[in-house]
């Protein structure tokens, strides 16, 4: 399974090795309502510290990508893991809801600074015909720790839910440690960007998101890709609900849990090798439709088998576009502002994650099921339409990045 990824340079599987071992800890968060509830933390109080868990995946990825470019990419990783770590600690120790809320937010937003700067790092070690392969074996690491840290969560929080932080808390540091001893990044050469048929910025900026609000390609781009994210954020959301609906245990939710985890550790290196010779976004917009109408089909289905195979569909559609987006941003972006890229890309990531956890919950309970599922299934294929629409000018400005 590895061979498909051979090649590449020695840091990018640094980073796979330190991402394995980080997302190895991330048990604290499906855990946490258990845990506040053994604090005497319930109704609506869970909620302000679910949300400033939400509010961190917002702050974070713009905040990371802003220090990636202006302070380097190992620092930046450094002190997200380094607070992240401490936010745990505080988590478990905080007195009250509104302690506990303030370390959420601390956890997720030093957590989600660490990617932005990763992905601007392995832009810089990696040219731009191989960077899809790099960023499918970022993604790799990520189920591959997640489908452990599924098991191992349950397993610990049986013992004692200090297991869990000190685990999450450890499994940081440790990947910190990689990051200030096995890490080494070249800083790439300032460069005034280019002007692509008007698409790219024009000159080189200082530290802000100016150069990323001004591409005008980047700007298409990115809310297309958020909506893609956004339906299959679903999966993490509505599917539960649909299950608990339709009289299903919470036990089948997990075993559908572990049968994406394990088509996606399994598949992921194959079809990354199959595709990588196929131009980016067409597969990217193939795979969109398979996440869009796997995720529709989960309102057809009433049984363990029914829900089991929407779950394959869009499985296999996550496979197919592992890596894709977030290196299609890499390669728009000027190698100075590689991170603010990465950092725009994450924080649609994260307003996806956090519009799936409002405005799907919502419309599931407002509108009813269906009006989410059809309107899952409308936004993923136009938007994947739309994106292939961007092909032509994603090739000429590759083009000319690999020109210079």
């Amino acid at each position: 399974m590895l061979s498909s990824f051979r090649g590449l340079p020695p840091v990018v599987w640094t980073v796979f090795a330190g991402t394995v071992v980080n997302r190895l800890g991330y048990l604290v968060t499906p855990f946490l309502v258990f845990f506040l509830a053994t604090r005497g933390v319930t109704g609506t109080h869970v909620s302000y510290v679910l949300g400033a868990l939400g509010a961190g995946n917002l702050l974070g990825p713009a905040v990371g990508g802003l220090l990636a470019d202006r302070i380097g990419r190992r620092p930046t990783m450094l002190a997200g893991l380094v607070a992240a770590s401490v936010g745990q600690g505080a988590l478990f120790l905080a007195p009250g809801v509104a302690t506990m809320a303030a370390a959420a937010l601390l956890i997720s937003a030093a957590g989600s600074m660490v990617s932005p700067a990763a992905y601007a790092l392995l832009a810089d070690a990696v040219d731009a015909e191989h960077r899809r392969r790099a960023y499918a074996l970022f993604q790799w690491g990520v189920n591959i720790g997640t489908a452990v840290a599924g098991v191992l969560g349950g397993f610990l929080a049986a013992r004692g839910y200090w297991l869990l932080f000190a685990v999450d808390a450890g499994s940081m540091l440790v990947f910190a440690a990689v990051v200030a001893f096995r890490l080494r990044e070249h800083r790439p050469a300032a460069d005034a960007g280019t002007d692509e048929g008007g698409d790219a910025p024009k000159r080189k900026d200082g530290i802000g998101y100016g150069v990323v609000l001004r591409d005008r390609l980047g700007l298409a781009l990115l809310p297309l890709f958020g909506v893609q994210l956004f339906v299959y954020s679903l999966t993490e959301v509505a599917l539960p609900l649909a299950i608990h609906d339709s009289g299903l245990s919470p036990s089948v939710y997990g075993a559908m849990a572990a049968l994406n985890a394990v088509m996606v550790v399994f598949l992921q290196p194959v079809v990354t090798a199959r595709l990588a010779r196929l131009p980016q976004l067409p597969v990217q917009c193939a795979g969109g439709v398979l996440v869009a109408v796997g995720v529709a089909m989960t309102g057809l289905a009433n049984t363990v088998a029914g829900y089991a195979f929407s779950v394959v569909v869009w499985s296999v559609g996550e496979v197919v576009v592992a890596g894709i987006a977030a290196s299609v941003i890499a390669n728009l972006a000027p190698a100075h502002a590689r991170g603010r890229y990465q950092g725009a890309f994450g924080w649609v990531w994260g307003t996806a994650r956090f519009g799936a956890l409002t405005l799907g919950v919502g419309l599931y309970s407002g509108l009813g099921p269906g009006v989410l599922w059809w309107t899952a299934l409308l936004a993923g294929i136009a938007c994947s339409v739309a994106t292939l629409a961007f092909h032509g000018r994603v090739a000429r400005r590759m083009d000319h990045v690999l020109a210079a």
